[in-house]
C-alpha cells in the first residue's frame, strides 16, 4: 500500500468490537430485569413492532451530547417497550435499570484479541482515531478496556448530529489529527461507509470478521475496496 498514509481511521463496531450478549439491543444485564421466557416466547406477537418502534425513537434523535442525555433517551426507549409489551410487567425501576445498563454499562462491548495486540504498535507509527455511529457512553467503553488513549481523535455520530456516509464524519477526524485525505486511511465493515470516505480521496479498507460477508464482498466490490477479515490482515496490507 501507499506508504504516504499517516492516520487510519477506524469503525468501532464490528471492526474494534461487539456486543458481548450477541445482539446490540440486549445488555448484559438484560434478563435481569426482563423475562427471557417471556420476552424470546413466539406468543409475543408485538415484540418485533415494538423494538422497531423504540429505536425509530432514538435514531430520531440526531444529537445526543452526553451520556446523561443518552440515559434520558434510552429510558425513553424502554419506556416504549413497556408501553407496547405489557405482558413484560416493566415497572418504573426495571426502565430505569435497564437504560442504567444500557448506557453505563462499560463492559457492554468486547474487543476483539487483535485490537490489543495490534491497535498498540499502529500507535507509534500512525495517527488513530474512531469514527462511529454511536452515542457517547462508546468512548468509555474504550477507557475501561484501557484503549482510548491510542486514540487522538475520538468521532461519534450523535455528538455530531451526522452519521456517516455524510463528509462531516470522516473531515471531523482528519481536521482533529492534521492530515490530508490522502494521507489518511479508513477502516469499515460497511462498504456505504467506505464509499463516504473514498469521495474526500481517503483510501478505503473493508474489514469482515464473518466469512460469508468476507467472501461477498471480495466478489462485489474487491474493485472499489481493498477487503480483508482481521487487523492482522492490515498490517499485511500496510506493509505491502
Amino acid at each position: 500500500m501507499n506508504n504516504n498514509i499517516k492516520a487510519i481511521l477506524f469503525d468501532s463496531g464490528r471492526v474494534l468490537n461487539g456486543p458481548v450478549t450477541g445482539s446490540w439491543s440486549i445488555s448484559p444485564n438484560f434478563y435481569k430485569y426482563i423475562n427471557k421466557k417471556k420476552f424470546n416466547s413466539p406468543f409475543l406477537k408485538n415484540k418485533n413492532n415494538a423494538m422497531k418502534k423504540a429505536w425509530r425513537y432514538i435514531n430520531s434523535q440526531t444529537l445526543i451530547a452526553t451520556e446523561e442525555q443518552e440515559y434520558k433517551h434510552f429510558t425513553n426507549f424502554f419506556e416504549i417497550l413497556s408501553s407496547e409489551l405489557p405482558e413484560l410487567e416493566l415497572t418504573k425501576e426495571k426502565v430505569e435499570l435497564l437504560a442504567k445498563d444500557f448506557v453505563y454499562n462499560y463492559d457492554k462491548y468486547k474487543f476483539y484479541d487483535d485490537v490489543f495486540e495490534i491497535i498498540p504498535d499502529l500507535c507509534k507509527d500512525y495517527k488513530l482515531a474512531v469514527i462511529s455511529d454511536a452515542w457517547p457512553s462508546l468512548e468509555n467503553v474504550f477507557r475501561q478496556a484501557n484503549l482510548r488513549n491510542y486514540f487522538s481523535s475520538f468521532i461519534i455520530s450523535s455528538k455530531k448530529g451526522v452519521t456517516k456516509p455524510n463528509e462531516l464524519m470522516y473531515k471531523y477526524a482528519i481536521e482533529e489529527l492534521g492530515v490530508k485525505p490522502e494521507e489518511a486511511l479508513f477502516i469499515d465493515d460497511n462498504p456505504r461507509n467506505c464509499d463516504g470516505a473514498s469521495k474526500l480521496g481517503i483510501k478505503t479498507v473493508l474489514l469482515n470478521r464473518g466469512n460469508l460477508l468476507l467472501l461477498r464482498n471480495k466478489v462485489i466490490i474487491r474493485s472499489k475496496h481493498k477487503v480483508i477479515r482481521n487487523l492482522n490482515d492490515l498490517v499485511n496490507l500496510l506493509n505491502e
